[in-house]
């Protein structure tokens, strides 16, 4: 080998190259995600403006959006606050019975949602286990909108837990060692060094949460009671419709639906993307 030659060697993937995984992926996203939200517009677009101004702003239908939006929001911050504690002390202390709770977080993965549904419907109930003692109190779970929250808390922790989960397995102790060693207290250490870095998963998760609750539909049928401008949910407006062969109403709701969650969405993905920002600049 002379010297002062330079030899350059291709790397290769294992993977196809960019265009031909490229071009799978579009093709894939296309036929799973985008060819049946452009049915559903397409679909709406049978309406004239009148029509489809009338379908989506019916009181039963506003009502419904109100329950579905409103209540997954409140369940995803609920989730938010709660699923961090508890990912804090499943990674941060030991304790008798760890892996089963652990193992637990997952089971809203696992089960089916109309077997969470009724479960929670009997739990809840007048005479359940926990809806014997909240009755005497005043406090209606079952076919109420608190019932509607409770199935979507029930739903969504798990995304913010496995979310924020491995962030904090990340985090030295020795980050927060150095902390204290500078006087900070621990409300300090946790809002200005731990907290900015789990900050975007926190916002994955609370987003990963909204999105599961907002669609959710089997859990929250049993419980909920379906009681029109109080406890309906705008899926089952969606179906009630297409059983009434009203399709174009019922693409009509979900494409409102559909447009609500992604502005949502975009909001929370624009605030992930800003806290990441600040925070970067700032180290």
């Amino acid at each position: 080998m002379s010297r002062g030659k330079t030899y350059r060697f291709k790397q290769h993937s294992v993977l196809p190259g960019f265009g031909l995984a490229m071009g799978f992926t579009l093709v894939y996203l296309g036929l799973i995600v985008l060819l049946p939200l452009s049915a559903a517009f397409v679909k709406t677009a049978t309406l004239s403006w009148a029509q489809f101004w009338d379908t989506v702003t019916a009181p039963r239908v506003l009502a419904s959006f109100r329950l579905s939006f409103g209540a997954s929001l409140l369940a995803a911050v609920i989730n938010t606050v709660f699923g961090l504690l508890l990912a804090w002390v499943l990674v941060r202390y030991r304790f008798p019975g760890k892996r089963i709770v652990d193992a637990l977080v997952d089971l809203p993965f696992a089960l089916p949602t109309a077997v969470a549904g009724i479960a929670l419907t009997a739990i809840y109930s007048g005479n359940g286990l926990i809806g014997q003692w909240l009755q005497p109190l005043g406090i209606k779970v079952v076919f109420t909108p608190l019932g509607v929250l409770v199935a979507l808390i029930f739903i969504g922790l798990p995304f913010v837990v496995r979310t924020v989960q491995p962030v904090i397995e990340d985090i030295e102790a020795e980050i927060e060692e150095a902390a204290a060693t500078l006087g900070a207290s621990r409300w300090q250490t946790f809002a200005r060094v731990i907290f900015p870095t789990i900050l975007p998963a926190l916002l994955t998760g609370f987003t990963l949460a909204f999105a599961r609750a907002v669609g959710e539909y089997g859990s929250v049928i049993f419980i909920a009671g379906n009681m029109p401008m109080v406890s309906e949910i705008v899926p089952l407006i969606i179906i009630t419709k297409l059983e009434q062969y009203d399709y174009a109403g019922a693409t009509a709701v979900a494409v409102v639906m559909l447009l609500v969650s992604f502005l949502f969405i975009l909001v929370i993905n624009l605030l992930q993307w800003w806290s990441r920002k600040r925070y970067t600049n700032l180290d």
